[in-house]
């Protein structure tokens, strides 16, 4: 039989991970796949403690018996047999550092090992290191960026994709009257000031200027 687990962190909206398990999987099996999806500490004590439906405690499973049993000698139908739904597994027994995981129900997918159905945000350290999800903001922080869908942006491509065809038709006759200027109008200005004709005519006896 295969069972899914939800994953999470106490108080934040923004984490999870879902995973599918068969029955017979042991503890230390789920432990050791979490800890590689999601980076835990090698080098750590870890601990589960299962809770029934109403939160009690109702057994702890170490890496070594603390009386119910060590994490490679329980499996996951065993635990459901004895009214566990839910475990805080402590990756971290030294610092307290832990992720809830629950019951939510059958799967008719086989899982012949545990493995991530589903997930939201990033790993737990993340959020141990000061990451916020938007959903975890409180609500007068929660500031979408403004729609611009309707507002013309200034410059390159974007720009004329934002303009209406009127707005493109003027541009269009911005650019015909320059180039209907006469460049010649500006050889005017450098002809000489002294010449009112435009024109110096020379009978040959004059000094032609040099």
């Amino acid at each position: 039989m295969t069972y899914q687990y939800r994953v999470t962190l106490t108080g934040i909206k923004g984490f999870y991970r879902v995973y599918l398990i068969d029955g017979e999987t042991s503890l230390y099996s789920f432990h050791k796949q979490m800890r590689a999806d999601m980076e835990f500490p090698q080098d750590q004590l870890i601990l589960f403690k299962g809770l029934d439906s109403s939160g009690n405690v109702v057994a702890r499973f170490g890496l070594f018996d603390l009386g119910a049993g060590a994490v490679d000698q329980i499996s996951i139908s065993q635990t459901i047999k004895n009214g566990i739904t839910s475990f805080v597994y402590f990756y971290d027994v030294t610092n307290k550092k832990s992720v809830n995981i629950t019951l939510e129900g059958e799967s008719s997918e086989p899982a012949p090992s545990p493995f991530i159905s589903d997930s939201k945000g990033p790993d737990p350290i993340e959020f141990e290191n000061g990451y916020v999800a938007f959903e975890d903001l409180p609500a007068e922080q929660r500031h979408l960026p403004p729609d611009d869908d309707d507002k013309p942006r200034k410059g390159g491509l974007a720009s004329l994709l934002n303009m209406s065809l009127d707005d493109l038709d003027d541009l269009k006759d911005e650019d015909e009257d320059l180039d209907d200027e006469d460049p010649d109008d500006e050889d005017e200005d450098d002809e000489d000031p002294d010449d009112e004709d435009g024109k110096l005519i020379y009978d040959g006896s004059e000094e032609l200027p040099v």
